[in-house]
């Protein structure tokens, strides 16, 4: 095994004399934790020229793709040029937020076959991810793939070979792991700073009917201003439904619920911080308890995750929960726990906290004579003698700079600097299937209530017997 142990752990005195360089850097999920400049820095202090522009197009312009290409144009040296949805209103939307010279269509293929297009943004239904991806590359297109990666992990080889085939960058947009943040726990838990992992949880709760997915329907929404045969696409044949289009999340026909939408954000997260490839057996239970619009997937999702030993790190167990009608109001929670401390990151920033074992394991006496009480107390004190040693803090805070972009940005610097420089971008397709695959694993086992096996080398289904 090659993860930390108490004796390689490096002293958190020395630690933080270095952060500050450290935090202004984000490795990348393979990458040594001590790199002291960043990479994104340096690719923002070099001036651009017309050739270094990058022009992008964007496939799906809802929620998701509008909040990307406007990231993407916060990089230097980026143009956005076309678009595609197939809902018209989204078309002319499109039009009104980034030129009326911006060319639109329904047919993302047309986009595939400009060449004034070097990059896409897939942010389509989940369904449409993996014939979006494959045929973006192979038209020589880089592309960077709203999470999960894939509806169903067996697509996900065919997207990790046409990248190794063709050669163009493809970046999964699982943000978080791009995040100074992340970068700050994936250094601490290098150093031994928390001991050995041995459990992480993560909760994400709303409160609220979008956050329960229940976006608003257009009011022209009808067969004539959206493209229904096309977006069922490989789906089951249905009549028109503005929900199931609209509301895609709600149904699994197009999306993935809770577990592709949420939990592939607290998976890459923790596999980019610890180095993990991924669980080994996977469990899921919940229901559907408030949200009865017509939805099949639940807003109450619980899982858990058993980690095996590896060389990156010590077997632990993970738990995930979602409650889509939290009464208590939003609650975000991302913890990782060690033997000696533990790691609380949050949007801002992270707390680290350190409680090491006390080298004197106390005494249990009362049930015992007085005189073995007496015996037992002089031979504990030859081994564990009163000494004075200094206290230090145990709990320490980082905070990202107030004017930090956030880490969307971060990871679209990042994907643009790989097709500008050829560096290895942070969440790859063999990545982001180590992320999407085990989810899919915790929907199987709740909808067949049956504990599912991962496989995180081969990257595959394992039904358990």
């Amino acid at each position: 095994m090659k993860y930390v142990t108490d004796n390689t752990r490096r002293s958190f005195i020395k630690k933080l004399s270095a952060s500050a360089v450290v935090a202004t850097g984000v490795p990348l999920a393979t990458a040594s934790p001590k790199v002291a400049v960043s990479i994104l820095e340096k690719g923002r202090r070099k001036k651009r020229t017309a050739n270094d522009r990058i022009r992008i197009a964007v496939i799906g312009t809802g929620g998701m793709g509008i909040g990307d290409v406007n990231t993407a144009l916060m990089v230097e040296g980026v143009e956005v040029v076309a678009a595609c949805d197939l809902y018209d209103g989204r078309l002319v939307r499109a039009k009104e937020l980034w030129g009326k010279d911006l060319f639109t269509t329904k047919d993302y293929r047309e986009i595939l076959e400009r060449s004034d297009v070097d990059a896409v943004i897939n942010a389509t239904t989940d369904h449409w991810h993996q014939k979006i991806c494959l045929d973006a590359m192979e038209k020589g297109k880089h592309v960077y793939c709203e999470k999960p990666m894939v509806q169903k992990s067996e697509d996900g080889h065919a997207i990790i070979a046409m990248q190794k085939k063709t050669g163009k960058v493809f970046q999964v947009g699982s943000q978080y792991v791009s995040s100074i943040i992340h970068a700050k726990a994936k250094e601490l838990i290098a150093a031994g700073e928390i001991g050995e992992i041995n459990f992480a949880e993560a909760q994400i709760d709303r409160h609220s009917a979008r956050g329960a997915w229940q976006y608003t329907v257009p009011l022209d929404a009808s067969p004539q201003t959206v493209d229904w045969d096309t977006y069922l696409g490989q789906a089951p044949d249905r009549p028109w439904d503005p929900l199931r289009f609209f509301r895609w999340r709600n149904y699994r026909d197009y999306g993935t619920g809770v577990a592709g939408d949420l939990y592939v954000h607290m998976l890459s997260m923790l596999h980019f911080v610890t180095g993990s490839k991924g669980p080994n057996r996977v469990v899921a239970t919940g229901g559907l308890r408030y949200w009865k619009d017509g939805r099949d997937v639940p807003d109450l999702h619980l899982g858990l995750f058993d980690y095996p030993e590896s060389s990156e790190h010590p077997a632990f167990n993970l738990a995930l929960r979602t409650n889509l009608v939290s009464g208590g109001g939003d609650n975000f929670l991302f913890r990782i726990v060690g033997s000696e401390g533990d790691i609380s990151i949050g949007f801002t920033g992270l707390t680290l906290r350190k409680t090491p074992f006390p080298k004197d394991p106390g005494m249990s006496l009362n049930s015992f004579p007085e005189a073995m009480q007496e015996a037992i107390r002089a031979d504990h004190q030859k081994k564990y003698p009163a000494t004075a040693s200094l206290v230090g803090p145990s709990e320490f805070e980082f905070k990202v700079p107030s004017d930090y972009k956030g880490d969307r940005y971060e990871h679209f610097v990042n994907f643009f600097d790989s097709i500008r420089t050829g560096k290895p971008v942070v969440e790859d397709a063999v990545f982001g299937l180590r992320a999407s695959g085990p989810t899919e694993a915790g929907n199987i086992s709740y909808f067949e209530k049956k504990i599912m096996g991962w496989d995180p080398e081969k990257m595959e289904l394992v039904h358990q017997v």
